[in-house]
This record gives C-alpha cells, structure tokens and sequence, in this order.
C-alpha cells in the first residue's frame, strides 16, 4: 500500500482566499502522486478543481475544521498532513493538528507560530539584523493609544490572524482609533490587534521556495500602487521596474536569512514596505499565497511541485536548484553571480520517491544568494513584463465602496504580459475594465495630497488629445498650467454638476481619489457608485491613475502591444 498524504483545501471561496490556493492543492496532489503517494484532499467546495473526483486517489467532501480532519486522519491514517497549500483556514489548523500528534509536513507549527505571534518573529528580526515597522500588539484600546502616541500617527490597526486585510485601517488620529479600534478586535475574538507606524512607501513582496538550506527566489513582484492599498487589490509587476539594485539585495538576502531561521519546508511569502532605500519587513506568510499561480507562469518555475518535494525530504539541490534570484535569460558571464542549475545526481529518499526532477518551463538562471550578500549581483535587462491587476464586482456587490484601502475587496485577477511595461499594463487593464468609455471627457476629481500628480496625468492627457473635465479645486491648477479643463460643480452645489455629468453619458473614465474629509468623501462615494451603475470605469488610486497614462499610446495604437504564446514570451526580442 502507497504511503498516503493527506492534503488540506482552503474551503469555501471568498474575497481573500480563492481558486489561487486551489491551484496549489491540485499541482501539490499531482506532485504527491508523481512522487508515488497516495494522496487525498479534504475540501467542501464544488466550484474547485480539487473535489473534481478524479484529482486525488481521494476525497472528503467535508469542512476544513480541525474536528472534521481528524476524524478523517483517524480513518486514514496519513503519514502526514500538508496545511500550507491551503490559505490561511488551511495553515490555522497546523497548531491544532500538532497538538494532536499528527505530523505537520513542511514548515513546522512552531516556526508558522513564530511567523505569526508578534513578539516571537520581532525577536526573530530583531536577531537577523532585519528592519521592520515600529508597532506592538495590544489587547485593549488604551494600549493602542500608547503604542501609537509611541510610533506616531498614521498607523496601520489590524486584527491577528485573519486574510484578506479584513477590519484593517490606517488610522490618523486618536479619534479615528477610539472609533475603530473594537472593529479590529471583534473581527478575531481573543486574539491581540496589531498596531504598526505605517510606512508609505512602495510594496513589493516575494514568494521563496525552501528546504531549510537552501532558498530560491523565483522572482521579486513590485506593487504600483503604494502602501496602503491591499496586496490583493493592488496591480504588481514582475519584474520589479523601479527597484535599485540596493533594495533588490535587500529583499533576497533577508528572505533567504529568514527561509533558514524558520527552516521553512516548501513555501513563504514576504511583503515589504521600501522607504528611503531600506526594505522594512511587513508580513511573513509561511504558505502558498495569492501570486503563486502568476509567478509560476510568468518565471517557469514550477513553485509548487518545487515546494511539495521540499517538504517530502527532496533538497533544492537536488533537484538543480540553488539559493538565489530567479532570472529569465542566460547568463553572460557566470563570474558575474550567476550559476546556472546544479544538476546534482537524485538522492532516493526514505520513501523511495520518483527521482524525476522537475524542470523551469523557461529558460533562466540563478544570480547566487551570496553574490547579493557580496554586493556583485549583476541582474540583466528583462525583455519581458507581466502585470498581475485585480477584477471587482462593485456592480454586482452593491454595498461595497469602490475605494481601494487595507481591506481587500476584489473577486479575481487577470494577467497582461508583453514585452514592453506599456504593452503589458494596456493588456492588463483593458482586461480588467479599465478602459476609455467613447470620445468622453476624462474626469478628474482628487484630494490635494495627490493634484501635483492629477497636473502631470492631466499634461499626458492632453497630449495625448483627451478632453479633461475636473471638479473646480482641481481644475483650478490644471487651467493655470495652461491645459484646458472643463470646470464641474461638485453635488453639494446645485445642478448641473458632476453627477449629471456622469449620468449624460458624457464621461470616458474617473481618476478620483479618497479623501479625509467625511463630507466631501460621502459625496465621493456617491459618484463612485454613479460611475459604476452607468459603466464608467473609476480609478480610485493616484498611483493607478498614472500607471494609466504609461500604457496611453498604447491605447491610441494597440498592434503596439504583441499577441504572443505564452513561451514565446521567454525569448528575448532581437535588437
């Protein structure tokens, strides 16, 4: 009889856990039966590709509860339990599972605890030499208020322990925490509410394979919106396009530091805060997340069937792999830190596994951990662009407010990849819905943090021959830039105005974005919603405004983007 793993589902499909970590489940089963296990999935979603019935050599149609598993382990009698393909509800059943005495494979349930209990993985950076936010945990408000007063105003409050940024805020001002701060609470009872000094500056987040020694890197995404906006909801590049040379060591060199100290066993995910040439650790996730699925198709790398031989005892190395960043191309000079696969000859585990190794579907290289720690990484020109961007369904989900924050509010993704930026952000947003609506005026109403970029948005504008129109504060500055802007009312002053506007059908597109005030933001939302219930796409991010404007020749020309196969991508242009 096969050695039978037991494989743990994410469980019902919701805003923050969705067919991405199903994804993983499926490559994971498939690499477990490959590898000649008998490999079963617990999940109760039928809209998933792992309860199709021919998936796994089993399944349990059952909730992902730790009640429910250990009954089926009790039946089944696994050699082990896999909890890092599954989300957050997957991985919070590991300390459960261990205190039960089942074996937990991958990253132990000691190390996940250390990634997710405040103190333990400060204590942990802290010993690394790696930076972080300033922030405690509390557990009532009037600690809040001194942690706060400590780090200093604005910080980001948020519960433990929960996916999605749900009840999380970037808070501003004692009132606006005394307001909020039992939201944050209630949304995991019992557990402590993190409050950190945030940090704005640019996102960027990696996902690592390890087998407690070794680290590969298989890519470095960057967000384009800045911090602030969920990871989920924000559009990120690969690779990173504004990122120095610096920042970029940075990153790989701290999460190989702390892949080893975790000894993690299969999957992490880091997300990074970069302000002033220094990479701030926000978060360690120690399991499959959201961007596995894109960043395998985009780097070849197969990051699951990778991370799922880690965890069956298989080393990097053995499999041709080495610690380092990921690089499509060919190395010029491998004195220059890179080194290509190793190609070691196949150990036979304790459980005689499959010796196949499995193989990146593009071609690359690995720029050596140790060349970044040297300070000799020589990282290539890309020649290809990939643009991961969320898709909402404000149209459908009535109640929600469009304006993207900490909590994350889209139901899906979609890819562009091309081999120009400009290329790959129109397929992107074109896909997404972002689009010019007809020959309409684009309409520009921001808050005054974010007019001098709205003046540069509107400067590319006009040059691109658009009709501006833009509520009179920030028409204001346009018009005495010298570009023509039509001047709208707001609401609150009588009609017509720029509701009316909106609703004669006479607007292409909205940049609008958030502001402080509570009676100009209602007023906001009201026109978020307009444009969403007459089909007007609404930008709501400044950063997202002015990646819009990048791909705009793009929009004037589109055969300027490529329409390519997938590996066709991997070849570098000839110049």
């Amino acid at each position: 009889m096969k050695p039978t793993v037991l494989v743990l589902g994410s469980g019902p499909i919701r805003i923050g856990q969705g067919i991405e970590f199903d994804y993983s489940c499926v490559h994971c089963v498939w690499s477990l039966r490959e590898m000649g296990y008998r490999a079963i999935i617990v999940n109760n979603n039928p809209e998933t590709v792992s309860t199709d019935f021919d998936t796994g050599d089993g399944l349990y149609f059952e909730p992902v509860t730790l009640e429910d598993t250990l009954d089926i382990i009790r039946h089944e009698n696994p050699i082990g339990v896999v909890c890092q393909f599954g989300g957050q509800t997957a991985i919070n059943l590991a300390e459960g599972l261990a205190e039960n005495e089942i074996h937990v494979l991958g990253t132990s349930p000691k190390a996940i605890a250390m990634a997710e209990d405040r103190e333990q993985f400060e204590a942990l950076l802290e010993k690394l030499g790696i930076k972080r936010p300033r922030g405690k945990a509390v557990r009532s408000l009037a600690e809040a208020k001194v942690v706060a007063n400590e780090v200093g105003y604005p910080v980001l409050v948020r519960p433990s322990f929960v996916l999605g940024g749900r009840a999380m805020e970037i808070v501003f001002s004692e009132q606006q925490l005394g307001g909020f701060y039992q939201e944050a609470e209630d949304a995991n009872p019992g557990q402590p509410v993190l409050v950190d000094k945030y940090l704005l500056g640019k996102e960027a987040e990696v996902d690592v394979i390890s087998d407690g020694v070794d680290t590969l890197v298989p890519g470095i995404m960057e967000h384009i919106e800045r911090a602030g906006v969920h990871s989920g909801d924000s559009m990120a590049v690969y690779p990173a396009i504004s990122l120095s040379e610096s920042i970029k060591a940075q990153m790989v060199t701290s999460a190989c530091k702390i892949a080893r100290a975790l000894n993690v066993k299969g999957l992490m995910n880091i997300q990074f805060v970069v302000q002033d040439e220094i990479a701030y650790v926000l978060e360690v996730n120690p399991r499959a997340s959201r961007t596995v699925p894109y960043l395998s198709k985009v780097t070849g790398i197969p990051m699951v069937d990778l991370a799922t031989r880690c965890m069956m005892g298989q080393t990097l190395r053995d499999m041709g792999y080495a610690s380092g960043l990921w690089v499509l191309g060919s190395p010029e000079d491998e004195d220059e830190g890179g080194e290509s696969p190793c190609n070691l000859s196949q150990v036979a585990d304790e459980f005689g596994l499959n010796p196949k190794n499995p193989k990146p579907h593009a071609p690359g290289y690995i720029v050596s951990e140790q060349a970044f720690v040297d300070g000799v990484a020589v990282l290539p020109e890309p020649y290809l662009f990939s643009i991961k961007a969320p898709v909402f369904s404000f149209q459908k989900l009535t109640k929600v407010e469009p304006s993207l924050g900490p909590e994350m509010k889209s139901t899906g993704e979609i890819l562009g990849i091309d081999h120009t930026f400009e290329g790959a952000l129109y397929k992107a947003f074109v896909a997404s819905g972002i689009h010019f609506k007809g020959d309409g005026v684009v309409l520009l109403t921001v808050n005054d943090a974010d007019k001098p970029a709205a003046l540069e948005i509107a400067k590319s504008l006009h040059a691109s021959g658009r009709k501006i129109a833009a509520t009179p504060g920030t028409a204001q500055i346009v018009i005495e830039a010298g570009i023509p802007c039509e001047s709208v009312s707001k609401i609150q002053s009588g009609t017509p105005n720029i509701l009316d506007l909106i609703m004669a059908g006479r607007v292409s597109i909205m940049i609008n974005t958030p502001s402080l005030n509570e009676t100009s933001e209602s007023e906001a939302a009201r026109i978020r919603r307009a444009c969403i219930e007459s089909g007007v796409p609404c930008v709501t991010s400044i950063d997202t405004a002015s990646a819009l404007i990048r791909a705009l020749d793009v929009y004037a020309n589109p055969e300027a983007a490529s329409c390519l196969r997938l590996e066709e991508y991997f070849v570098r242009p000839a110049k």
